[in-house]
């Protein structure tokens, strides 16, 4: 009997703490449980999307900046997408970059860049090309040796995580080097370019989308 009576007094007393509890967790009245149940899953999205605003750890496995919300959300130009396939075709299915992956066909390079295993790729927006004069643009996507050096110096051969790009240098396939500075979720390379979504995944690569074309010395 006693045990019966403590069971209820729990019962009692859950059923007066849960509506308080949830009230302080949704800024609102106890309203409805469905109300209050909808609030736990909106907190969890607000968590997952600090993988473009938060630090620490999510940082260290998920994309950041301000140019990933370009990116599809869903199918093969999407993050995950892209996760699924070497760097050339990840970034034949991602729009921003459509602009690199016409250079990098003109230069012959989607094979070299699709075979080569765990390299950084600095990739140049399409805005960044169009920085670039049209007719100087022009004249260097139809000069293979010219497009082959630039595109090259934008590829190391390892990968880099975004720690390591908080004061390096770095040998590129060109055989130039780069230099990387930044912290947080703000990372320059070369003192000009700015990551603008860093740290996006390719089954063989890791990719920084840049604001600025690099140009080798020379």
């Amino acid at each position: 009997m006693n045990t019966r009576i403590r069971r209820i007094a729990v019962t009692v007393t859950a059923a007066a703490v849960l509506p308080i509890a949830l009230s302080a967790c949704s800024g609102s009245d106890s309203g409805s449980s469905a109300k209050a149940s909808g609030s736990a899953p909106a907190s969890a999205s607000a968590s997952d999307d600090g993988r473009t605003g938060a630090g620490g750890t999510s940082m260290a496995d998920q994309p950041f900046g301000p140019a990933c919300a370009a990116v599809p959300k869903n199918g093969a130009g999407s993050f995950d997408g892209m996760a699924k396939d070497p760097v050339a075709t990840a970034a034949s299915h991602n729009p921003v970059l459509s602009t690199l992956v016409t250079a990098v066909k003109k230069a012959g390079l989607v094979d070299t860049l699709n075979n080569a295993q765990d390299i950084t790729v600095f990739a140049p927006t399409n805005d960044a090309f169009a920085k670039i004069p049209k007719a100087t643009l022009d004249k260097v996507l139809n000069d293979k040796a010219q497009l082959t050096k630039i595109l090259t110096y934008h590829v190391v051969g390892k990968k880099l995580m975004p720690k390591d790009l908080a004061d390096g240098s770095f040998a590129t396939l060109e055989k130039g080097k780069i230099t990387t500075s930044g912290s947080g979720e703000s990372y320059t390379v070369n003192d000009s370019a700015k990551v603008v979504c860093g740290n996006v995944k390719t089954a063989n690569a890791n990719v920084y989308i840049i604001d600025t074309v690099l140009m080798p010395a020379g």
